[in-house]
């Protein structure tokens, strides 16, 4: 008997040794926009989730809610603080409450060079910065995103700053762009994206502000018909996580993570220019009047907005000019 046992021992060792253990789960993350299926953002996440995945050898995947499926900007940001494995897409300008610095990244006619503007994000200042606010929970995962350069979309045309008087802009609830559309004359309402559309359907506002790809994305061009090309904000964006979660990660897996995003974020300032391009078409197909205004007023009009925050550190303004002319 005792030998019988000791060979069923044996072979039971020999079994284990042969077949490896069942791979553990791999790491799910949700990703959180407010965009739309289709839309370039969309696309630009669906490149980072396969190419995430392959890397990892499957061991790392993105799971994609769009269209505001896990709620508001604000309440995905605050589920991630929380320890949540969820990633979402936001601004520099609504970061400002950590650190009001950053909201002068955000500010209008800052710079025409995009190459230059992501360059900041690679900058001695941006990475203090980014050590400090995983300090205060907030973990940035991708920083070189292009989600387009914002224009405004109303129900009567834009020629000039005087033509935005009495008008209600729709704008993100962040300071930089409330200030920003009101500096230029209209009257900012900020509220969700996903509330835009019955807004201007309604009357509760005049039109809104944002890169032609997500407006025509939004199909809002279907209720107001004048697009005015005021190139107001080089739309540059983020996607943070929460500390607490990923610093339960390894090295490893997180290395991962942010070398994937920013291929994806790469990825994102190629197709978001083409994809504008082609929507601007589109919407002249569509019945759209697309105005082409002197920058120059809009530019002079809103740059009042770099004196209405003193809480920046002095000379930031300076400084982040020096950056962009080197």
């Amino acid at each position: 008997m005792k030998k019988v046992i000791a060979g069923f021992a044996t072979a039971c060792l020999i079994t284990l040794t042969a077949i490896p253990f069942a791979s553990a789960a791999p790491l799910s993350i949700k990703v959180a926009y407010e965009n739309n299926p289709g839309e370039p953002l969309d696309q630009v996440m669906h490149y980072w989730a396969d190419l995430l995945k392959t890397q990892s050898h499957d061991e790392i995947e993105l799971e994609l809610y769009p269209s505001s499926r896990l709620g508001s900007k604000k309440d995905v940001t605050e589920q991630a603080m929380m320890g949540m494995n969820v990633i979402t897409i936001t601004d520099v300008g609504f970061l400002t409450d950590f650190d009001p610095d950053l909201g002068i990244l955000f500010g209008p006619y800052l710079t025409d060079n995009q190459e230059q503007l992501f360059k900041i994000y690679q900058s001695d200042w941006f990475k203090q910065k980014d050590q400090a606010l995983r300090e205060k929970g907030i973990h940035i995962v991708m920083s070189n995103y292009l989600y387009g350069v914002r224009q405004i979309l109303a129900k009567k045309p834009i020629r000039t700053p005087a033509d935005l008087q009495g008008l209600k802009i729709r704008v993100p609830n962040n300071p930089m762009q409330v200030s920003a559309i009101q500096a230029m004359g209209a009257t900012p309402t900020p509220m969700p994206l996903g509330e835009v559309y019955p807004a201007l359907t309604q009357g509760v506002i005049d039109g809104v502000e944002n890169p032609v790809s997500v407006l025509y994305g939004q199909k809002l061009h279907e209720q107001a018909k004048y697009l005015s090309m005021v190139n107001y904000l080089t739309n540059t964006s983020l996607f943070v996580g929460g500390e607490a979660f990923f610093s339960t990660l390894s090295a490893e897996q997180q290395k991962l993570i942010h070398d994937t995003a920013y291929q994806a974020g790469l990825h994102s300032q190629t197709i978001t220019s083409e994809a504008d391009q082609l929507m601007v078409e589109k919407m002249k197909q569509e019945g759209v009047e697309v105005i082409y205004p002197d920058t120059v007023p809009f530019k002079q009009a809103s740059a009042v907005v770099y004196t209405q925050y003193p809480q920046w550190t002095l000379g930031l303004y300076d400084r982040i000019q020096k950056e962009l002319a080197e």
